[in-house]
């Protein structure tokens, strides 16, 4: 049974027009995501952009988020810093709070040795009873957890469960799956990753992507057992939006820009991170009219 679940939203934060905090905005859309597909919840990840929330407004997005689907779903909150302290204070802090499990990625910019990750997820991981959920992005942390670390923190720390894998090797992952204990689960840190993931031995996906095409994620997870051309045809069908919908613009803001045109929370992004401009409407427009995703009238 997966420890988290298979389809995991890394939600968005919601901001006001002035780019404060919306959490009214937060928990409509975390049980809209629930609604549509999700059975976890990622609160302060990436796309939450976690580096621009304060400490106090991280606290508050987790408290906001338990109260509105913690019956229903999952919630793991993103409490990875780049100071192991710091990473244990917000650990322990949103353990009380309620959540199920904790996002930790790897510690950005100091670029440490794999023994230096070992010793700062054991670390994290003695600070609560929570399961973790490791989150292996090099291409943003400049340090990659290399397979026979993760298989080491898997086999070696009882609470780290599994990995958000973001790395983009396929041979990497299938060495991985090959050698993981039972209670360890692979997820895909990419969308357009998760077919490939699931057919190595990975169980589902922590998307973005399921924010606008949610039943789609779920459908394509739930069919690749018994009915993987079924799994197929929707990965083909949604492949251009997955890939398109992160590159026409800095993650989150191409996101941000469909919830506003869903007329779901979003709001803008934070500073350095930069709106849409016209032309890249259009091409998001387009994009997700060609997934199938129904859009109000322009």
């Amino acid at each position: 049974m997966a420890t988290f679940g298979r389809l995991l939203t890394a939600m968005a934060s919601p901001f006001q027009p002035d780019g404060g905090l919306d959490l009214d905005g937060a928990q409509r859309l975390a049980v809209h995501l629930v609604e549509h597909g999700s059975d976890g919840i990622v609160v302060a990840g990436t796309t939450g952009e976690a580096p621009t929330l304060t400490h106090d407004e991280t606290l508050e997005l987790f408290r906001a988020v338990v109260g509105a689907v913690g019956d229903r779903a999952t919630v793991l909150a993103g409490v990875g810093k780049n100071d192991t302290a710091a990473t244990v204070r917000l650990a322990t802090e949103a353990a009380a709070l309620g959540v199920d499990g904790l996002l930790v990625v790897t510690p950005y910019y100091n670029k440490p040795t794999q023994r230096g990750l070992v010793h700062h997820f054991t670390t994290v991981a003695r600070a609560t009873d929570l399961p973790l959920l490791l989150y292996n992005i090099p291409g943003r942390t400049a340090r990659e957890i290399e397979p026979p670390t993760l298989l080491r923190l898997a086999e070696e720390v009882e609470t780290v469960r599994g990995v958000k894998d973001a790395a983009g090797d396929l041979t990497k992952t299938s060495w991985l799956a090959a050698r993981k204990p039972d209670d360890f689960d692979i997820l895909s840190g990419d969308d357009a990753l998760t077919l490939p993931i699931l057919a190595v031995g990975g169980i589902g996906v922590v998307s973005v992507g399921s924010h606008l095409v949610g039943p789609d994620m779920a459908a394509l997870i739930d069919s690749f057992p018994t009915a993987p051309a079924k799994a197929r045809e929707i990965h083909l069908r949604l492949l251009p939006l997955l890939t398109g919908l992160l590159s026409i613009e800095a993650s989150p803001a191409p996101l941000k820009a469909a919830l506003n045109l869903l007329g779901l929370p979003g709001g803008p992004v934070r500073p350095p991170l930069v709106d849409l401009d016209g032309d890249q409407h259009d091409t998001l427009h387009e994009a997700l009219v060609a997934a199938g995703v129904e859009l109000p009238q322009r």
